[in-house]
């Protein structure tokens, strides 16, 4: 296993399984289970080697925290794909209730190991990327996909942007993750799935957020296709009337 002295520079790479907790005790043993030797297999297929990696268990969650070493495109690329193709076989042998989905983060920064895990910032962006509501609303609108993943703009415009990969940026789409403290732009994706059209609930919110102490029964967003339009060719009495103004684009 690698180990260094001080912070130095780490990619992390965070994964949680979907809907953990309402599973009873059994399947929740049989998920950590799974959840390791799934990632381990997948690791293999892309030719890297775990075992030189710092892994952080919790249950049904891990993050990995490995030297950064000139390979990163390959954890973004080929370790994603083989991760995607793992999950797809293990779940095509289940029910639907049975399947394991997958939120995963990547991004990367100064790492130290420290007293009782890993210290920086870097880790903890890590997880905020990996609490996102963009992962939990994305495998909910893409109910057949296997894993809805978050790339930090740092790592994103490295790898992806920069062309190190075979992946598209068509493949992804800029959102912005604000979670406790943290606030920054991140990269979706929803390996095999469209995610330029998908409106979010999350996005929705922060789009048309409801005023403070306002009725939440009361829509207060513009809707122009709804608009009536009256001509009036003569004065017109509109004492106690309401008239309302809008642009004809909406």
């Amino acid at each position: 296993m690698a180990e260094w002295v001080g912070f130095y520079p780490c990619t992390c790479i965070a994964v949680d399984a979907q809907a953990y907790g309402g599973n009873n005790d059994r399947r929740q043993s049989e998920i950590q289970y799974d959840l390791r030797r799934i990632l381990s297999q997948a690791a293999r297929g892309t030719g890297l080697d775990r075992s030189q990696w710092q892994i952080q268990p919790k249950g049904d969650e891990e993050l990995a925290v490995r030297p950064m070493d000139g390979t990163e495109p390959r954890l973004v690329d080929d370790l994603v794909r083989h991760l995607v193709s793992e999950l797809r076989e293990y779940n095509g042998l289940r029910v639907p209730a049975a399947r394991l989905r997958l939120r995963a983060a990547i991004h990367h920064g100064p790492v130290e190991l420290a007293d009782n895990g890993f210290a920086g910032t870097a880790v903890v962006a890590t997880s905020r990327l990996l609490s996102s509501r963009y992962l939990y609303e994305a495998l909910k609108v893409h109910d057949a996909a296997d894993l809805a993943l978050l790339l930090s703009d740092d790592v994103y415009r490295s790898t992806v942007a920069g062309g190190h990969t075979t992946l598209s940026v068509a493949d992804f789409r800029r959102v912005t993750v604000r979670e406790k403290e943290y606030e920054a732009t991140a990269w979706l994706q929803v390996p095999g799935h469209d995610v330029q059209g998908l409106r979010t609930v999350g996005t929705v919110r922060e789009q048309s957020p409801a005023p403070l102490g306002g009725d939440p029964t009361v829509r207060h967003d513009y809707r122009g296709e709804q608009i009536s339009v009256n001509n009036f060719t003569a004065p017109v009495d509109m004492r106690g009337g309401v008239v309302g103004f809008g642009s004809a684009g909406g």
